[in-house]
């Protein structure tokens, strides 16, 4: 699904994101409600980024990457941590684009997730290459999603993977 946001582009420049893990539900302006062999997942694109909510009998997992005032928690890397009954593992990274480049992967990128029916992309007013997108999917039991967010003027994409899925239990060998 493919919207045009009725804000200005708040968050503009990836150094100005943050993660969060476990906050509440912040406002959207778009949303997209999946259900993933009974994983409820919401897909939420605020005027500051995404928030993803994860929802199962196990509890709820809430992913947040935006610009947040007084956040503490820069962008990482990468986050590999237990969440209550879940394994929780994050990635990120950020592109340099020529402005060539930048504006050919954003089409690239738009055209993937807004065809896609687990994809939800909101282009930001004032340039078709201002967007936030998401993309979710469930492997072998475990719900992905990645995200996009993309600074034109920067020539910044900023790419992240998140994976969840139940805690895996260690047998132990019976003799």
């Amino acid at each position: 699904m493919l919207t045009t946001l009725n804000t200005s582009y708040t968050d503009t420049r990836a150094a100005d994101l943050a993660w969060a893990l476990g906050r509440e539900p912040l406002p959207a302006l778009a949303t997209l409600d999946l259900e993933l062999s009974g994983k409820k997942l919401q897909l939420r694109l605020l005027g500051a980024s995404h928030q993803v909510l994860l929802e199962e009998e196990r509890g709820i997992c809430s992913e947040t990457v935006a610009c947040i005032a007084g956040s503490s928690t820069p962008l990482p890397l990468g986050v590999a941590k237990r969440v209550g009954d879940w394994e929780y593992e994050f990635a990120a990274r950020v592109e340099e684009l020529s402005p060539g480049s930048f504006a050919g992967r954003a089409q690239e990128l738009l055209a993937l997730v807004s065809d896609h029916p687990h994809g939800l992309a909101g282009v930001f007013p004032g340039s078709p290459h201002a967007f936030t997108a998401l993309l979710a999917q469930q492997k072998e039991g475990q719900v992905h999603w990645r995200t996009w967010h993309a600074y034109p003027q920067d020539g910044q994409l900023v790419a992240t993977r998140t994976r969840v899925g139940a805690r895996r239990r260690t047998r132990v060998p019976v003799n």
